[in-house]
């Protein structure tokens, strides 16, 4: 048996989190740039710094706003930038329960 033979089989270690850290900075680039583009701004690959306050802002006003207003727009078409404040709280959420598991 040559050195590292045996160890192929072994599953790598990786942590659940990684992949939804790197997720939830995805969706904050994308909600930057979407939220520019409706703003009829040039269109570019990667948000600048003021974009990405922007992305904040709005997924902060996203994450505050009433239950029941989100409920009234459930009967409604999601547009693209309301389906990607959506993703980015489901990953968000997820983020947290993994946090809470953890410090519990």
């Amino acid at each position: 048996m040559t050195p590292g033979e045996g160890y192929s089989r072994v599953p790598r270690y990786t942590d659940e989190l990684e992949p939804l850290l790197e997720r939830e900075v995805q969706l904050r680039r994308l909600i930057a740039l979407r939220l520019a583009q409706e703003a009829g701004l040039p269109s570019s690959n990667e948000p600048d710094e003021a974009q990405m306050e922007s992305a904040s802002e709005a997924i902060r006003a996203w994450s505050e706003e009433r239950e029941d207003a989100q409920d009234e727009r459930a009967f409604r078409p999601i547009g693209p930038l309301e389906q990607l404040l959506i993703d980015h709280r489901q990953v968000a959420d997820r983020i947290a329960d993994i946090w809470d598991q953890r410090l519990s």
